[in-house]
């Protein structure tokens, strides 16, 4: 069974930095996909980024591209979501998610079978 617990979220001001950490357990070997989702209230939940067990990754929204980094420890344990120049619309509930029917990442939460319970990120002066 996966289990995945998100930490690092806070406030910050804009053009700050957080580093989220996701935490996985029960992962198979290969043939996996872990996904960043984030979700504004009133908004609906949206893909922000994904790492596969193949080293492959993918950033979806314009707005976070070269200001968001994705990346996973020696281990594969842990996927981190680096999010630099942060801005008030980054405010949300961010939370990762893991796919193991395979390895390839999707943009859609209903392709994801196991979620954490989230972590809060607020921007705001």
């Amino acid at each position: 069974q996966v289990q995945l617990v998100e930490s690092g979220g806070g406030l910050v001001q804009p053009g700050g930095s957080l580093r989220l950490s996701c935490a996985a357990s029960g992962l198979p070997s290969d043939g996996y996909a872990i996904g960043w989702f984030r979700q504004a209230p009133g908004k609906e939940r949206e893909g922000v980024s994904c790492i596969n067990s193949r080293g492959g990754f993918v950033y979806y929204p314009d707005s976070v591209k070269g200001r968001f980094t994705i990346s996973t420890d020696n281990a594969k344990t842990t996927v981190y979501l680096q999010m630099n120049n942060l801005k008030p619309e980054d405010t949300a509930t961010y939370y990762c998610a893991a796919r193991t029917v395979n390895y390839f990442c999707y943009w859609s939460e209903n392709m994801y079978n196991s979620w954490g319970q989230g972590t809060q990120v607020t921007v705001s002066s």
